[in-house]
């Protein structure tokens, strides 16, 4: 085992570096840059490490913290250097302690087990940074979500204590500048994590950097619970460690629970904790919106009983009740709760409980908090939050947490040997796709996958197309999960219908953002931040919303095998969805093909032609390759089910033998612009716009991600230039795969030529400027389909730590980016793994990453659930029915519950 031992000085750093040859040993210094932070002057260290294998490094004078091993002092600044390393070098890291009590091998094996199942940030941070990481540490079930904020905290510019529960929105009207403009939001709920301490009956404690000592936040990824331990030294002397756990309840989805145990470490006396719900909050997590009305509540009473304490409110247009409760035990007495003093006292309730206490002594206190509103339940919803509150404990929910993470992870891990970054952060991952929507899965909750979850309010809260990115995995995973977050779409087809009749349409024409009935809730205007100016807003041209939700239930049915879904809801969804685009087609006699115009692609830099007096574009090849595959698959589903089931549904649709014809009709002559060297056109027309310099912005800007912006502020246009935001023209090869995509071109008659492929996506990487976190995953799978591994690793990492290094600078502050999440994860089986079972049939293809030494994952596909256990050279797959799969070029059939490998 190669190493290296570090001694931490407040001027330099101390390397040794121990080979397994001792005669390659060596030793060097890092002096401090007082220029740099320490964190740059960590970097220098991979410098001096430059071609030197290292498996794990030592620290032989760390600081004895109980919540790290590896916390070093720096000229009065604390560190952990070993989360710093980690992510610096990927490798583990001890202290000469944890190897004195456990030895050198199991040390290291620990931190390792360690790092791969805990989300870890040491200190204290401001701002947006903080905000992140409070997104990251959000703890949820799905009805609800809790930002992971410090319980003593208020809503200010460093601390954000958001609470959320799926699909409850609000919408306001604000005068702007003479203009009334609605805006729909997810409502921020009152703060009911709320929780702090006082000494002898002083205020209660509030989070100040001044009373700081030491802060360790940890998310443990097997049990869903969030603990955070600070060390506060108060200006009156008073020293206090202070423990708090927080979790939510997955069987009984209406409750939080919060332990919080305090220990004073230098004095006796007089300790009162206190335990508020704050119904004063608003929405203020995204602070663009902060124009717009964003005080979506109404507080309608407040009560108290000996222990418990209640808040009901309404949201003020939805007209949604909702009651919080919340119920505090522990030692010593409850005493009554003067007002605090702080403004809005009477849209508060509080409740306090007093202790003596003595020094070195941990006193345990519990809040048990419940949340109903009248979307999901029936009858009173004050009652119904008393009678659970009665029923609520700490150990229930933690027992019901920690049961749900052992069955999810059973189920949906994805293990990976010999990477601990992209072990953890793919955990991260998954630990947020499903606890930002399980309780969706009991079909009491009218809701569905938002962009951002149920931690943060950017993009308000709405449902996007991001959902494509994620549907996938909860189908392979938990296909009754699935199906409720489709039945979400399916209960707003009649908004979507009339969305398409409002606009002259047919069929269903689902919003580009959708909230709680289903209609539009794009805006039309957008702030621009760099002219704080707003420019108008046509993001719900992007009508290839309906094709996400086409293909997500085509791969829901393709997955599952659920015939009675696609029975009951999924054909008359596509086929609504199908005749939209039908509607929107117009034929040119001339050459016999069809355009499909007024509509934008992913690419949201491109809204209109320059100097058009239209909208939108023509002939969008994403739009157009999608709905040639949809007409395609909606003419094989319906060969698969029974004519009743077609009588029934034509009948409702009023699709008819000559519709369907037009169908074929379209399948085979939509129109494309490509050009001679065979580069498929974002649109029609696209070839005629100039090329951008992009060497000149990225010199003047630095980062140019949001050139939309940039060319707006020089009195530019985005319209004008040959650049995009994210893919476009190649998402569908992202969707489906190369054969298919190759296959659809050659149907509409165009042939493209060798390397096609490679030189499209060479094409657009030299126009792409990522401005979105979702473009750096497509990529990275395009350039792995392109056989291209070191720059689909390179785009893949960027993508997997995008929130996690939060690398759009503060966007994961107002909520953590699920469609990336979704996607990361689906790349990793579905192109390293090469496990592909989206397509026609399963096949297994790897192409693992040089960093992952072996993957081993589960997948339930059609009610068979494959175990899959892959390295470099072999593949071995275990299959609880018989099965037949495609392995590379052989077909392997497979016994129940009998492993096979296969060796290349």
């Amino acid at each position: 085992m190669k190493m290296i031992t570090l001694h931490v000085l407040d001027d330099s750093l101390e390397v040794s570096y121990h080979p397994t040859d001792a005669a390659g040993e060596r030793q060097f210094i890092i002096a401090y840059n007082s220029d740099q932070t320490i964190g740059e002057n960590l970097e220098n260290l991979r410098l001096k490490l430059a071609g030197l294998d290292v498996d794990a490094a030592v620290v032989d004078n760390a600081l004895s913290y109980p919540f790290s091993d590896t916390v070093v002092g720096i000229n009065h600044q604390r560190i952990d250097i070993g989360l710093a390393i980690t992510n610096m070098l990927n490798i583990p890291v001890v202290s000469n302690q944890a190897i004195a009590q456990q030895g050198l091998t199991a040390a290291l094996q620990a931190k390792r087990d360690y790092l791969s199942w805990h989300l870890d940030y040491y200190g204290q941070y401001q701002g947006k940074r903080n905000y992140g990481q409070e997104a990251m540490l959000t703890v949820g079930n799905g009805f609800v979500g809790l930002r992971g904020a410090y319980t003593e905290a208020h809503a200010d510019a460093d601390n954000y204590p958001g609470m959320y529960t799926a699909g409850l929105y609000d919408q306001l009207t604000t005068n702007l500048n003479g203009r009334a403009v609605t805006n729909e939001d997810l409502v921020n709920l009152p703060n009911a994590q709320a929780l702090s301490f006082g000494v002898d009956h002083q205020n209660p404690f509030q989070i100040k950097a001044a009373d700081i000592q030491d802060i360790y936040r940890s998310l443990d990824l097997h049990t869903g619970t969030l603990t955070t331990t600070m060390l506060v030294q108060l200006s009156t002397g008073h020293s206090l460690q202070i423990k708090t756990t927080k979790l939510a309840n997955f069987k009984d989805w209406h409750r939080l629970a919060i332990r919080y145990s305090i220990t004073p470490l230098n004095f006796a006396g007089s300790l009162q904790v206190y335990s508020t719900i704050d119904g004063s909050v608003v929405n203020g997590n995204v602070s663009r919106y902060n124009a717009f009305d964003q005080h979506h509540l109404r507080v309608t009473g407040t009560s108290q009983q000996p222990d418990s304490i209640f808040l009901e409110a309404q949201t003020r247009a939805s007209h949604v009740d909702l009651a919080l409760g919340s119920h505090l035990t522990g030692p010593g007495q409850a005493l009554a709760t003067p007002s605090d003093g702080r403004p809005n006292a009477e849209q508060q309730v509080r409740q306090m409980r007093s202790v003596d206490v003595q020094p070195q002594q941990t006193y345990t206190f519990e809040k048990n908090i419940v949340l109903f509103t009248s979307r999901e339940t029936t009858g009173n919803v004050l009652q119904a939050a008393m009678a659970d509150l009665q029923r609520a404990s700490f150990a229930d929910t933690l027992a019901s947490s920690t049961a749900y993470w052992q069955k999810r992870w059973a189920d949906a891990d994805f293990q990976i040997t010999g990477d601990i970054t992209s072990q953890k952060l793919t955990r991260v991952n998954l630990y947020h796709l499903f606890s930002a929507v399980q309780a969706i899965r009991s079909g009491q909750i009218d809701a569905s996958i938002n962009a951002r979850g149920l931690d943060g309010e950017a993009y308000r809260g709405h449902v996007f197309w991001d959902e494509m990115f994620d549907l996938p995995v909860f189908a392979l995973h938990d296909p009754q999960l699935a199906r409720q977050l489709l039945m979400y779409r399916y209960r707003r087809l009649p908004a979507a219908k009339q969305n398409a009749k409002d606009a002259g349409y047919a069929g269903a024409m689902y919003p580009w953002q959708s909230g709680e009935v289903g209609d539009e809730q794009s805006q039309v205007t957008h702030l621009n931040p760099l002219t704080n100016t707003w420019d108008p807003d046509y993001s719900s041209l992007q009508r290839h919303v309906s094709l996400a939700i086409a293909y997500n239930v085509i791969m829901y049915h393709r997955i599952t095998g659920d015939t009675d879904f696609m029975a009951k809801y999924g054909l008359e969804m596509l086929q609504e969805i199908a005749q939209f685009w039908l509607s929107k087609t117009k034929l040119d006699n001339a050459d016999h093909r069809y355009t499909i115009d007024r509509v934008m692609g992913p690419d949201e830099f491109h809204e209109n032609y320059p100097n058009a007096d239209t909208t939108g574009l023509a002939n969008n090849a994403y739009t157009n390759l999608m709905v040639t595959w949809l007409f395609n698959q909606l003419d094989q589903l319906r060969q698969d089910l029974p004519a009743a089931t077609l009588k029934t549904v034509d009948a409702k649709t009023g699709v008819t033998a000559a519709v369907r014809q037009q169908f074929n009709d379209v399948s085979h002559h939509l129109k494309l612009d490509i050009n001679s060297e065979g580069i498929i056109g974002q649109f029609e027309g696209y070839f005629k716009l100039p090329k951008l310099d992009f060497t000149k912005y990225r010199a003047k800007y630095g980062d140019i991600s949001r050139m939309d912006r940039i060319l707006k502020a020089e009195g530019k246009t985005p319209d004008a230039y040959q650049v995009a935001k994210q893919a476009d023209a190649l998402m569908a090869f992202y969707n489906l795969d190369a054969p298919q995509v190759l296959g659809l071109l050659k149907q509409l008659g165009y042939e493209l030529p060798q390397q096609a492929l490679q030189k499209n996506l060479q094409f657009y990487l030299d126009r792409t400027t990522h401005g979105s976190t979702l473009s750096r995953i497509v990529y990275a799978a395009l350039t792995a389909m392109a056989g291209n591994m070191d720059q689909s690793w390179q785009l893949f990492s960027q993508a997997l730590f995008s929130d996690y290094f939060d690398i759009q600078g503060g966007t994961t502050a107002e909520g953590i980016h699920l469609g990336v999440m979704g996607a990361v994860t689906l790349m990793s089986t579905r192109y390293y793994a090469g496990v592909d079972a989206l397509g026609d049939h399963l096949t297994v293809n790897p192409h693992l990453p040089e960093a992952w030494q072996a993957v081993k994952f589960q997948h339930l596909l059609r009610g068979t659930r494959y175990t899959f256990d892959i390295d470099h050279h072999h593949v071995t797959v275990q299959a609880d029915h018989a099965a037949t799969i495609q392995i590379g070029q052989q077909t392997v059939s497979l016994k129940p519950n009998v492993s096979q490998t296969i060796t290349d």
